[in-house]
């Protein structure tokens, strides 16, 4: 299932979490809803957007 670009991500650990846009929505707010997705210090997760 796909996740809505929309929802931010709260995972500090990610390896990817300086290049996600969902870190940057959930961070300045503007998230709709905020979750934490599978990444961790050695691989980003699945829902990984790119920053813009």
């Amino acid at each position: 299932m796909s996740v809505p670009e929309n929802v931010g991500c709260k995972n500090e650990k990610c390896i990817k979490k300086d290049e996600c846009q969902r870190q940057v929505i959930y961070k300045n707010g503007t998230a709709v809803e905020v979750k934490s997705f599978g990444g961790n210090e050695q691989k980003g997760c699945g829902k990984f957007i790119a920053k813009k």
